[in-house]
């Protein structure tokens, strides 16, 4: 049997948003809920204090830049892994599980706690990325992982990796949910512009692979109909993409689109946004590795259109397949969103994909390879 309870940190490079980082907190706070002991290594961010009011320890550290400073944090890492008497370590990243990996080697079999991967999205093939794969145990986050681990890397022993994946909490978004009277209110009464429009919204963070400008077409193209829609760009700007935001601006203003899109920033009421929007997109050109903003706006019954590719793609085919639509083709995509916003509608209630399964089989699968090392351990002892 494993040691009880058991001490598992997680390492990623910052806790600022985004779907790895929620996932993140969310494990983290089931390992506390199970009675085992959560540790987390990350620059910080926003998110920490969410992280630790759950029960998480946080040790900051930066270990997600690609820099050979970076590694500069090995010895601490492994010392900190002895300290905290730590039995599993998770890596979600690249630079933190060559961090990580590299802690650990030198760190006695008998002592050695179990290396634990997350592939979160098809990376460039590489030795760099082949470390995602060298885990005790790798987690594939959708099909679309495990068949792009299987065709990249099939020196990796296919019982060793796992499907699992992410999940979205029912009662966090629940179907058919609205917002709050207060929260419309101050809503319009900082966009009073978007009163009686047909709302269209891309979310996530202003990077180059998500789609905007094939966005900013279809809102051309729906407006040139007769479409009374307005777009919504919902996402922070990271320092390092202050030119493509800047570049995604000029577009709005060359396309005369100034007064039908609005950037909100980053935004925590996701779930408000999602529940007053008529469609939320996924448009990456590069295919997702899940799709998580999508499957919570189809949990609120909200409908999807997105790229038939990657997570998003398994996603939208499996709960809502009139929102796939062929990667890259405009004209489909804006035939697809009029036939939606004139039907007025609604997604059923999605039954697969949630937050408990995920976690479920997360928490199981530390279970299992906390027995394994604590039986190898034993053994090397």
């Amino acid at each position: 049997m494993p040691r009880s309870p058991l001490t598992i940190m997680q390492i990623l490079p910052e806790l600022s948003s985004g779907g790895v980082e929620r996932g993140t907190l969310e494990v983290g706070a089931e390992i506390v809920r199970r009675g085992h002991r959560s540790l987390v290594v990350s620059a910080g961010g926003r998110m920490v204090e969410q992280l630790e009011q759950a029960g998480s320890h946080h040790f900051a550290a930066s270990v997600g830049n690609k820099s050979p400073f970076t590694f500069r944090k090995v010895g601490w890492l492994r010392n900190l892994i002895i300290e905290q008497n730590v039995d599993i370590v998770h890596a979600r990243s690249r630079v933190p599980a060559w961090v990580a990996w590299l802690a650990l080697r030198k760190i006695p079999a008998a002592q050695r706690p179990r290396f634990v991967t997350t592939v979160h999205g098809q990376y460039s093939v590489s030795r760099f990325s082949q470390i995602m794969t060298r885990g005790d145990r790798v987690i594939a986050v959708s099909g679309t992982i495990r068949n792009y681990i299987r065709g990249n890397y099939p020196q990796t022993p296919d019982d060793r990796v796992h499907t699992i994946y992410r999940g979205v909490d029912p009662a966090e978004f629940p179907h058919g949910y609205q917002p709050s009277e207060q929260w419309r209110q101050e809503f319009y009464d900082e966009w009073p512009n978007l009163k009686g429009k047909r709302l269209l919204t891309l979310p996530g963070r202003i990077t180059r692979l998500k789609g905007h400008v094939d966005f900013l077409k279809m809102l051309v193209s729906l407006r040139d109909s007769g479409v009374d829609a307005h777009g919504l760009i919902v996402g922070g700007v990271d320092r390092r993409k202050l030119r493509y935001a800047a570049e995604v601006k000029r577009t709005v203003a060359e396309l005369g689109l100034n007064n039908d899109v609005t950037f909100t920033g980053h935004r925590s009421d996701m779930k408000e946004f999602y529940a007053v929007s008529d469609v939320v997109f996924s448009l990456s050109s590069k295919p997702e590795s899940f799709g998580r903003t999508v499957l919570e706006a189809l949990n609120l019954g909200t409908p999807v259109v997105g790229y038939s590719h990657g997570g998003v793609g398994e996603i939208l085919h499996d709960v809502f397949p009139a929102g796939a639509v062929p990667v890259g083709d405009c004209h489909e995509l804006t035939d697809r969103v009029t036939q939606l916003l004139a039907q007025q509608t609604v997604v059923p209630p999605v039954v697969r994909y949630s937050l408990a399964e995920m976690l479920e089989q997360t928490l199981q699968l530390y279970e299992d390879v906390g027995q394994a090392g604590f039986a190898a351990n034993t053994e090397a002892a």
